[in-house]
């Protein structure tokens, strides 16, 4: 059943000025499952007017009555978990009863997570050089942020900026992939339903280029937070030049599994690290670097998992641990990357290819491959599907040597059962986040979260109060008692 949705601009549904739409479609079964308006400059122009109109009586609150707005928000998520995990379900096409009631909860967390913080938002008293006067330094929202978001995690990607940026005083304008529209829709249905202020949040669709460009390059915003590819970051950045960036880009997640690793733990990881949203995931195992003592065992082991427990199929089957990839550009890469390392000289242990057979062009099947080299682009750059590349390695100074020659910076992990080795690896690799006998795809979202300085994977961290460096600026007041 087809949905007519509209962007929330102001406290109102509006449609593009121009009443121009574009179609939703599922990627499970290719049907069209709504219309969307496909905005313009002047649209995303009319978002940020109203974001800065919003702007000084939200900051103007109490720290303590944005946390209870934020309360609202979670509360308002609660009420409506089954409605949004059904569209997230349909929208971006991952499994609704494996995971996207998990990623709802996760944005109810979000928003709990941004009403405590906001009441932390704490200043200094530095002492002054003249005994007569008092330094104030507080923190202070920035103003209008730009939120321009991806389709691979509809609600917790832009919920992990939206609700501190909020939180903390600044308003936003928010541009959510294309793809996973109606999710956004939803989410700002939420926020509706929480009684913020109107203008506070202003959600705009339509093409990146288009809104998310305006977004980013209007002088009108303050701070831009982005999350997404490499190519599409970079972008960003050059637009909103002179602007606070919150930038979390792509990654490659390397896991090395030493010769002492526990590999029924690394197998249930692996499972984890590249099936979970059918790899689809900026931390998801693209790179498994695997001991060749145990290689061949490791391999035995992860290919009986994945006979056992990976069900690709209709995400709505409450069997189902796998959907589809949510768009065909991610589909065409995961095989083009696949056939190319074929080519190359890797070889299928499980996998390989589309199936179709389930709904859609966009199913891929779990795939294992083995002989994965490092010139070889599944190696190299970041797949974004569900594929499993096994590179043989002979010790921990070639595994450091290799996730260290990637130009992504993200997040990395090891399993070794020597604690010492593991530290030394954390403290050797340039990512900004490591696990140690635990999978890419773990991490807890109040930790800061974020790109290694001199990678390609992002600047500034995300995570609980974390954020706020980029959120919020510091403002000093000097005061005379004499």
């Amino acid at each position: 059943m087809s949905e007519h949705v509209r962007m929330w601009i102001g406290g109102a549904w509006v449609d593009a000025e121009d009443g121009a739409t574009f179609e939703a479609t599922s990627p499970s079964t290719g049907e069209v499952v709504g219309t969307v308006p496909e905005g313009t400059r002047a649209d995303a122009s009319r978002a940020i007017s109203a974001a800065q109109a919003a702007w000084p009586a939200w900051a103007g609150l109490s720290a303590f009555e944005r946390a209870a707005a934020m309360k609202r928000v979670a509360e308002a998520i609660d009420a409506r978990r089954e409605d949004l995990a059904h569209t997230l379900t349909l929208d971006q096409g991952k499994p609704k009863k494996a995971e996207a009631f998990d990623e709802v909860e996760e944005l109810i967390a979000y928003f709990d997570m941004a009403a405590a913080d906001a009441v932390r938002a704490e200043g200094l008293l530095p002492p002054s050089i003249d005994a007569n006067k008092r330094v104030l330094l507080q923190r202070v929202s920035r103003g209008v942020v730009s939120i321009i978001s991806p389709w691979n995690w509809p609600y917790t990607m832009p919920g992990e900026i939206l609700a501190p940026a909020i939180a903390y005083g600044n308003t936003v304008v928010w541009a959510p992939a294309p793809t996973t529209s109606i999710c956004a829709v939803r989410l700002a249905g939420c926020l509706e339903a929480a009684d913020l202020p109107p203008g506070v949040v202003n959600l705009v669709t339509g093409p990146g280029p288009v809104v998310g460009d305006e977004i980013a390059a209007n002088p009108g915003t303050q701070a831009v937070g982005f999350i997404g590819s490499i190519a599409t970051g970079h972008a960003v950045a050059q637009r909103a030049a002179g602007k606070e960036l919150l930038l979390e880009m792509g990654g490659n997640g390397p896991l090395v599994i030493c010769e002492d690793g526990d590999l029924d733990k690394a197998v249930e990881a692996t499972l984890v690290a590249s099936f979970l949203n059918a790899g689809q995931s900026c931390t998801a195992g693209e790179r498994f670097l695997v001991h060749e003592d145990v290689k061949d065992e490791y391999l035995s082991k992860l290919s009986a998992a994945v006979a056992e427990r990976i069900e690709l199929g209709d995400p709505f089957d409450d069997a189902t641990t796998m959907g589809p990839v949510n768009n065909e550009p991610t589909a065409a890469k995961t095989e083009r990357h696949v056939t190319e390392a074929l080519e190359r000289g890797a070889s299928i242990v499980t996998g390989g290819k589309r199936a179709p057979q389930h709904g859609s062009e966009l199913f891929f099947e779990p795939t294992v491959l083995d002989g994965v080299t490092d010139d070889m682009e599944i190696a190299r750059e970041e797949t974004f599907g569900p594929v499993v590349p096994v590179t043989s390695i002979r010790s921990e100074e070639e595994a450091i040597e290799l996730v260290n020659g990637s130009p992504y910076g993200l997040l990395s992990a090891i399993f070794t059962r020597d604690l010492r080795r593991g530290l030394r690896f954390a403290e050797a690799v340039r990512t900004g986040w490591v696990n140690v006998n635990e999978g890419t795809n773990y991490w807890e979202s109040h930790l800061p979260f974020g790109g290694r300085a001199g990678s390609q994977s992002g600047v500034g961290r995300v995570g609980g109060r974390f954020s706020m460096d980029r959120l919020t600026e510091l403002k000093t007041i000097v005061i005379d008692l004499s």
